[in-house]
């Protein structure tokens, strides 16, 4: 590979035009000869650039609707000829070829167009690009030659190694570009495999093929433990509203525990804000699990009851508030009993920040936005020698079709004060069981006591009864799965537990039934469980 290549002729064919003005004008500032196609060469003449049309090149005009433009021999052999292979050279005169030392293609959006809601097959698959993949992988596999750029982020270091070396590129930029050109038709190939993955002809709802594509957004300090490597990469299908895609305002470096409980405490709350639209749900996280959550109608009261919920356990965590962190939430956070690692909400108020950053020298200030549609359709979990896929738990809750399997039958309030709680137990590692209720003058529905992660339910009972305390007495309790024994349940009746959310469909559940009607208390069984491993 020749070290330096002068860059004489580029073609740029671009779909995202961001940055392209300044791009092209220093490209022809240097002399370079510039060719390009349909909507990018009108933006370029308007911008009082030069520019060689296509059909210029080529001899043929674009056909079909702009589908077939670069797809000639004028273009590729230009772009694939060796350079100082004399058969190549011979033949590139033969035919009136010039080559071309730069290719600047961004691909069709097909992925931003998959992205809306109600898109259409036929809308879809106009946007799969044809020409665009064609020449960025022509020019990649020409790397000894030909520089591709395929990404906006990229303008600048290409500038920087054409002003460093007299006009030419280095052969370790162009190397580099053609590792990101393949990574980016990878990456484009597989979200049009996901999208007609998800019309099988089997009607399966999972890919025969599972493809997953991310790029590295940065190397970490360490994994879960100081003796493993770690890194955070970005979904290639958009992180927009979500913990890789936030914005960090303020603090340390995030470890591979923050954005893992993060992720969770954002998941969480952003669940809750679907079942109440209108509230303000926070949450503090430890180890995945919830020790605290709360929906209020405003910032303040949520955060105050979600780090009342278990302040020993708070103590270190991950707050999560679905919705903007104002001075009063801020307030409470900075109190001399409360430390936190990490608080991720959609933004923060300016005097919220202030208060924060003031109090808190290293704690980190992620601002994640709005959420971006709903969680993706499939999740993953690695395990030795393959990957687990699994659609998202997404099931919709709606209290009022629960049943009422003993006891008496409670109103609309109280069912929808318990799809909350039921709500934050989905969110718990099983076996998982917590205790929660509403205050009727705040209009704060928060969680008193969990137990998560057990090996055994009635262990969970024992744990979430102990954390909630005296304030168990006419409480909420959901169980994420039936209750195998009444041994459980019997626990939370004598810790004055009012109400019982449970999935129900345990073969002794008649027992557990019998004891609520005798005690007086509301059973209410949703028919779907929510472990999560």
């Amino acid at each position: 590979m020749p070290e330096l290549v002068p860059v004489k002729r580029a073609l740029l064919s671009v779909s995202d035009k961001t940055n392209l003005v300044p791009f092209a004008r220093a490209l022809a500032e240097r002399g370079v000869e510039i060719i390009s196609t349909g909507g990018t060469a009108s933006a370029l003449r308007e911008a009082g650039i030069a520019v060689i049309p296509v059909s210029e090149v080529t001899g043929s005009p674009e056909i079909l609707s702009g589908r077939v433009k670069t797809l000639h021999p004028g273009i590729h052999g230009a772009i694939l000829a060796r350079r100082g292979d004399a058969e190549h050279e011979a033949q590139l005169r033969e035919h009136g070829i010039t080559p071309i030392d730069l290719v600047c293609v961004n691909l069709y959006p097909f992925e931003r167009t998959v992205a809306q809601p109600g898109v259409t097959r036929a809308e879809a698959v106009e946007q799969i690009d044809i020409g665009g993949p064609c020449m960025v992988r022509a020019s990649a596999k020409n790397a000894d030659g030909v520089a591709i750029v395929t990404d906006p982020e990229q303008y600048a270091y290409v500038l920087d190694d054409l002003e460093s070396h007299g006009g030419a590129t280095s052969a370790g930029l162009r190397m580099r570009l053609a590792r990101e050109a393949f990574a980016r038709t990878s990456a484009y190939d597989a979200a049009i495999v996901g999208y007609l993955s998800g019309d099988q002809e089997d009607g399966g709802p999972l890919p025969g093929t599972l493809r997953i594509e991310a790029a590295k957004v940065a190397d970490l300090r360490y994994g879960e433990n100081p003796h493993q490597s770690a890194a955070l990469y970005r979904d290639a299908r958009g992180s927009a509203g979500t913990v890789v895609g936030a914005t960090q305002l303020h603090g340390k470096a995030l470890s591979y525990n923050n954005i893992a409980d993060a992720a969770a405490a954002l998941e969480l709350v952003r669940d809750c804000k679907r079942l109440r639209p209108g509230s303000v749900p926070a949450a503090v996280i430890k180890h995945a699990n919830a020790c605290g959550a709360a929906v209020a109608p405003a910032c303040a009261p949520a955060v105050a009851a979600a780090l009342a919920g278990d302040p020993l356990a708070a103590f270190g965590g991950i707050m999560a508030v679905a919705g903007r962190v104002d001075l009063g939430a801020a307030q409470l956070c900075c109190a001399d009993d409360v430390f936190l690692e990490v608080i991720v909400a959609e933004s923060f108020a300016d005097d919220a920040l202030e208060a924060l950053t003031a109090r808190w020298k290293n704690i980190r200030l992620l601002a994640a936005g709005p959420e971006v549609g709903r969680p993706g359709r499939l999740q993953f979990r690695s395990i030795p020698g393959g990957v687990l896929a699994q659609e998202t738990d997404s099931a919709a809750i709606d209290p009022n079709a629960w049943s009422v399997g003993a006891g008496g039958a409670v109103d609309a309030g109280r069912r929808a004060d318990a799809a909350v709680v039921w709500t934050v137990c989905k969110h718990l590692k099983s076996n998982a069981v917590c205790i929660g209720g509403a205050d009727a003058a705040s209009g704060v529905v928060s969680i008193f006591g969990v137990g998560a992660g057990l090996v055994d339910r009635v262990s969970a009972c024992r744990l979430a009864v102990e954390k909630a305390g005296a304030r168990a007495l006419g409480a909420i309790a959901a169980s994420d799965a039936f209750f195998p024994f009444a041994d459980g349940p019997a626990l939370l009746v004598d810790a004055g537990v009012s109400t019982i959310v449970q999935p129900g469909g345990s073969r002794r559940d008649a027992e557990t039934l019998e004891l609520c009607e005798k005690a007086g208390v509301t059973c209410l069984l949703t028919g779907i469980r929510h472990f999560r491993h």
